[in-house]
């Protein structure tokens, strides 16, 4: 089955990287204005293509890390609804510092570290990062522990070009960003060329998701961007996630 054209809110991008690499990016633009955005738990681990395909959902993207043992649960802080998940924090210090998205009971969106944040949020709350753009400036550095904390992850996702994704907002737009990678024409990104690319599309705010094989973006009812797990080899319909950001008409 072909994939639908896409959407007007939806551009397909060619980022051409410092060393003449070169890899495909997903774009989809939301107003905050017109748009409510919400944080969802998958009630198992799904991929979000299918995931949106069974409730009938038309924008979304991949949400934050998970764990898979003992049993498979989201990893870092969650809150739905003023309420929250059952998670695994992640650990001390990094649980108050690492970036968020938290959008309030008003439907105001904030993309900030956890420190920065009400302890008990009101709306939903999702704890990923790091950040990688504040008030309109690169953030750089250890501070989110992501290097130093590698032990609680697969591996130090700050290292290597790999496919990513990342939500920010330029004050007017929430951007949700997905890079395809781990293939001879799609490099990937590194975590400072995910900031400069979201900081070329505008953004003041904007922190990294869950990547790699779990990288995902759907807009317009379909899957957009090409999932790999590893170097050219494809996870159709890319890797069950977690945790989802749900985008709709306000």
């Amino acid at each position: 089955m072909a994939t639908p054209a896409l959407p007007a809110h939806l551009r397909e991008l060619t980022l051409t990287l410092p060393d003449g690499a070169s890899t495909s990016a997903y774009v989809a633009t939301h107003p905050l204005a017109t748009t409510r955005v919400r944080i969802h738990r998958l009630p198992e681990l799904t991929p979000l293509g299918a995931w949106c395909a069974q409730t009938n959902t038309e924008e979304a993207l991949v949400g934050g890390f998970y764990v898979r043992e003992p049993v498979p649960l989201p990893l870092g802080d969650l809150w739905t609804d003023g309420v929250v998940q059952p998670s695994v924090p992640f650990l001390s210090p990094w649980n108050t510092k690492r970036a968020c998205v938290h959008v309030t009971a008003g439907d105001a969106v904030r993309i900030a570290r956890r420190e920065d944040l009400p302890e008990a949020p009101t709306g939903d709350l999702l704890q990923a990062g790091p950040l990688l753009v504040r008030n309109g400036e690169r953030v750089t550095g250890d501070d989110e522990g992501f290097s130093a904390g590698a032990a609680q992850f697969d591996s130090d996702i700050t290292e290597g070009r790999h496919p990513r994704a990342a939500l920010g907002t330029d004050g007017t737009d929430l951007i949700a960003l997905v890079c395809d990678g781990r293939a001879d024409d799609d490099a990937g990104l590194t975590i400072d060329e995910l900031a400069t690319a979201m900081l070329e599309l505008g953004a003041l705010d904007a922190l990294n998701l869950d990547g790699g094989g779990s990288t995902s973006l759907v807009c317009g009812g379909a899957l957009r961007n090409a999932p790999r797990e590893s170097h050219g080899l494809p996870v159709p319909g890319g890797r069950a996630i977690a945790t989802a950001i749900v985008f709709t008409a306000a």
